[in-house]
């Protein structure tokens, strides 16, 4: 899907409405109150189905990432298209030179795109893990490597070799913090847990198979028992992180950080996949509603 198409497939509100349907009702409307299927369309509004059970007027935007949104569909379709496809992602400035509208209105259309690649069920990582962690913050010069690291918000780093990625905006670095991430991510079979010689993956990591690599004796890569020993998979993610904060977004409140994170493992995670828009766009229309009072809270 390219910026040509969408504009030529989706040209209308109509149009665009036709595909959100077809997204959230697989098989047909459905009342979001009462999930009963004795639903009509009106014939004054097309826009709007009336369930007949319960007698409630709804949308397909209704209850959804959409809800509430003067802003024409199509744009949304745009802007969707714009930050799924940008690998290091799009500001919300960018979006608002590019499609049209104030910059008030990119960062939080932007930032409800990202609410709805937030995802609920995540499977456990086998086979090889890669784990590691990065310090995100601006620059702490005249400070000692303590207290610039203690400046910084921290961001954990998981990667399933040839698989997913997660990462994660977490309070600290400590022993019990890991093994929390640990435990909640990586199955117990796991084939192999690699991590670098950080003092506390010793205790985090339990029973599991753990292997480390030194980068302090410049090792990057070693090869155990048929088993390829290194974190340089993960390093390339966070490679790409930074890359998207200092030559895309600029600057980061801790506050939205995990919103980014989320966006750019979503991203990831479905970077081979041709249909990415449509998915994007399913997530957003079974997602729950963000208001803008929530967002700045």
């Amino acid at each position: 899907m390219t910026l040509p198409d969408v504009v030529e497939l989706f040209p209308t509100d109509d149009k665009c409405r036709e595909l959100l349907e077809r997204l959230r009702w697989p098989n047909g409307p459905e009342c979001p109150r009462c999930k009963t299927r004795s639903v009509v369309r009106l014939s004054t509004n097309v826009k709007l189905l009336w369930c007949a059970i319960c007698d409630y007027q709804f949308s397909v935007t209704a209850g959804t990432i959409f809800n509430d949104s003067h802003l024409p569909l199509q744009k949304w379709f745009m802007v969707t298209l714009l930050l799924c496809e940008a690998k290091k992602g799009i500001s919300a400035n960018q979006i608002k030179r590019t499609v049209g509208m104030s910059y008030k209105t990119a960062w939080y259309l932007c930032h409800r795109i990202r609410a709805a690649m937030k995802e609920a069920e995540k499977p456990l990582l086998e086979g090889t893990v890669e784990m590691d962690e990065t310090f995100i913050g601006g620059r702490t010069s005249g400070l000692g490597a303590k207290a610039a690291r203690a400046a910084k918000e921290v961001v954990i780093g998981l990667r399933q070799r040839n698989g997913e990625l997660r990462f994660f905006h977490a309070i600290d670095v400590k022993s019990g913090t890991l093994a929390k991430y640990i435990h909640e991510n990586v199955s117990s079979d796991v084939e192999l847990l690699v991590t670098d010689t950080f003092p506390a993956y010793t205790n985090a990591v339990g029973e599991l198979n753990h292997r480390t690599i030194n980068h302090r004796t410049k090792e990057y890569v070693r090869y155990e028992g048929g088993m390829c020993v290194t974190t340089n998979t993960i390093e390339s993610a966070f490679s790409l992180l930074k890359r998207g904060i200092m030559g895309t977004w600029h600057k980061i409140s801790a506050k939205h950080l995990a919103a980014y994170l989320d966006e750019m493992t979503f991203r990831f995670n479905r970077r081979k996949n041709a249909n990415l828009f449509l998915d994007t766009l399913r997530h957003m229309v079974t997602a729950p509603a963000l208001t803008f009072e929530r967002l700045t809270a």
